[in-house]
């Protein structure tokens, strides 16, 4: 398998609808990358969860999955499921972020997720983030909607365990949900692995790379 290293990342933007999507979708990825580059500017968007314990739950989750980075975190408190509805209002939160950070990088829902406000929000991120490299992170879930990826970041084991960790640790309003557990999140991230020859990975969905062959 072939890899591309990108130029140096300075700054990166997340785009949720929930709380904990981030973190589930790309936490592995976000230890990686902040780890390996103290003091990276890092500015989330959340569309619900504002004014409740899940929003103090963002905070310190986010603060704990970018260690050493400029974290600027906004949740916003949309109605959960129901982002068709309140389509201006996500579509200004996402314009304002544009107008905040020009990102290296971005982290947001693919367009092929089933969850209808994760797939609202994905077509949104194109319509302010046009000239920007978006990472579609993908979320396990009952409605069977994991596709074929086609980016990959390796984790090694002590991250992946650590991604684990940190979910269980940071976001206790979720435990009582059946799929929230242990298993569920290394055995997506092995079988991500085994697609990209490594023990653990995450994926991700790109639409558009450009490429730089001459390397000039």
């Amino acid at each position: 398998m072939i890899g591309l290293k990108p130029p140096a990342i300075d700054r990166i933007a997340l785009l949720a609808a929930h709380c904990d999507d981030i973190a589930i979708g790309a936490g592995g990825s976000l230890l990686t990358l902040c780890s390996a580059r103290p003091g990276l500017r890092v500015d989330a968007l959340v569309l619900s969860g504002g004014g409740t314990e899940r929003e103090e739950e963002e905070h310190a989750a986010l603060t704990a999955f970018c260690p050493g980075a400029d974290l600027r975190l906004t949740v916003l408190k949309m109605p959960d499921g129901r982002l068709p509805a309140n389509w201006d209002e996500a579509k200004a939160a996402v314009e304002d972020l544009r107008a905040r950070t020009d990102p290296d990088l971005l982290f947001a829902p693919h367009p092929g997720d089933a969850h209808q406000d994760h797939r609202g929000l994905a077509k949104l991120v194109p319509t302010a983030f046009r000239d920007h490299q978006v990472l579609g992170y993908e979320i396990v879930k009952w409605d069977g909607d994991l596709g074929r990826p086609s980016a990959y970041q390796p984790l090694t084991p002590e991250v992946a365990e650590a991604k684990v960790a940190l979910l269980q640790q940071h976001y206790p309003s979720q435990r009582q949900r059946p799929w929230y557990d242990r298993e569920a999140f290394l055995g997506l991230a092995r079988i991500r692995g085994i697609e990209c020859h490594s023990r653990y990975a995450e994926a991700f969905h790109t639409n558009k790379l450009t490429l730089d062959l001459a390397g000039g």
